[in-house]
């Protein structure tokens, strides 16, 4: 009897096998850095066309060979043709060295339950903001309907082109039912019911990762978004677009690609913008709200921080920006409601990327401004040093 349990494990582990061992791609990531790395990966359609001439795209499985567990996956199609051009997965790498992966075609091996968990959406619900979330964060910023009804003194209006910070402290998805609850409840998710709630007050400050141009001592900034699309959502990663009508004496015409991972509390910005006229500079800011906060500037770095408290419990915003595109940093402080931010002025290109995020004392991921501050410099050192993917 046990012999016969063994030959009858021994033939499904070849079973596994086999199916793998048809066409198979080493996959190998590797880490270079000295602090252990769980992150969104992503591989080129067109380095494993050849597993994809002979097999359908749902049977593409990613097995790692460590713990020969199927990992979640994601087929990504960034270009909005109808076609992917991505397979995402995530990696957990340690501490200088390197995870090895099998990727293969194999409809037998199951893939991990998984949620949609990088979410993002068009909402009509509060009149038309557009929000996204993960596991960890949650943003929001706003459409047109929500600048008219300012415009004309209605209700709900929003005059803003500033990132709004919903402080989550569950892994859970709150976009629908905070939504939900606002139906009923307009003030339903500036209060707690134990998920978090939204205090962070925007108005028309750039909240944390709004953009501009600096100007006669004054920021040009947009008004909301024009028009909204929506390219992804899953288990790893959602990326949506919003394009600005043109603003101030430049005319400038702003697209903003925002994407956001799993397990991350920062949303990446890939922004492309023009003028009528050159630019001075093209500016990124975090709002100050009263000036009862503290600030940290590391322009060599590329790090920029705000630490303050509402409700009297700490928060942590900031952006982490390649130092090679910063001109300078500092806190602009306005006795102006809503005029007092922190702005890193970049050198004007045409395009910008960007990582914009914070972290809650109340989710438990930090606990005081060091926690934060720790967080701020490994994003840095992760953009610097990208894992690096090898394929065979």
């Amino acid at each position: 009897m046990r012999l016969t349990k063994c030959l009858l494990v021994a033939a499904t582990i070849f079973s596994c096998t086999s199916a793998c061992a048809q066409q198979v791609l080493n996959v190998s990531v590797s880490n270079t850095q000295g602090f252990e790395r769980h992150e969104v990966v992503g591989i080129e359609v067109k380095k494993v066309a050849t597993l994809l001439k002979k097999n359908q795209l749902q049977d593409i499985r990613i097995k790692s060979k460590q713990t020969g567990k199927s990992e979640a996956i994601q087929w990504v199609d960034n270009d909005s043709d109808g076609k992917p051009d991505e397979l995402l997965f995530l990696a957990k790498v340690g501490a200088n060295s390197k995870a090895d992966f099998t990727l293969c075609s194999d409809k037998n091996l199951a893939l991990p339950q998984s949620q949609l968990i990088a979410y993002s959406r068009f909402v009509p619900e509060r009149t038309d903001d557009y929000a996204w979330e993960n596991d960890r964060v949650a943003f929001r910023t706003y459409g047109p309907d929500a600048q008219r009804r300012t415009e004309q003194h209605l209700e709900n209006g929003t005059l803003s082109s500033g990132i709004d910070l919903w402080l989550k402290r569950t892994t859970e998805p709150v976009i629908n039912k905070w939504y939900k609850g606002y139906l009923t409840d307009p003030g339903f998710y500036h209060t707690d019911h134990g998920e978090g709630y939204d205090p962070y007050h925007v108005g028309a400050s750039r909240g944390t990762g709004g953009t501009g141009v600096w100007y006669n001592d004054s920021l040009l900034v947009s008004k909301n978004f024009v028009t909204h699309k929506t390219i992804a959502e899953g288990p790893l990663r959602t990326i949506f677009e919003l394009k600005y009508a043109p603003y101030g004496p430049y005319l400038v015409v702003e697209t903003k690609r925002i994407s956001l991972d799993v397990g991350s509390n920062f949303s990446k910005f890939v922004i492309t913008y023009r003028s009528q006229k050159p630019l001075p500079n093209y500016t990124v800011g975090i709002s100050l709200h009263k000036n009862e906060g503290q600030t940290g500037i590391d322009e060599k770095a590329g790090i920029f921080s705000h630490h303050e408290q509402i409700d009297g419990i700490y928060i942590g915003e900031g952006l982490v920006i390649d130092p090679e595109f910063v001109q300078k940093a500092f806190a602009n402080k306005s006795k102006t409601p809503d005029q007092s931010n922190l702005l890193v002025l970049t050198k004007p290109s045409g395009k910008i990327t960007y990582y914009s995020g914070f972290a809650w004392q109340k989710s438990g991921q930090i606990q005081n401004r060091s926690d934060w501050e720790a967080m701020l410099k490994k994003q840095a050192e992760i953009l610097s040093h990208p894992l690096i993917v090898t394929i065979k």
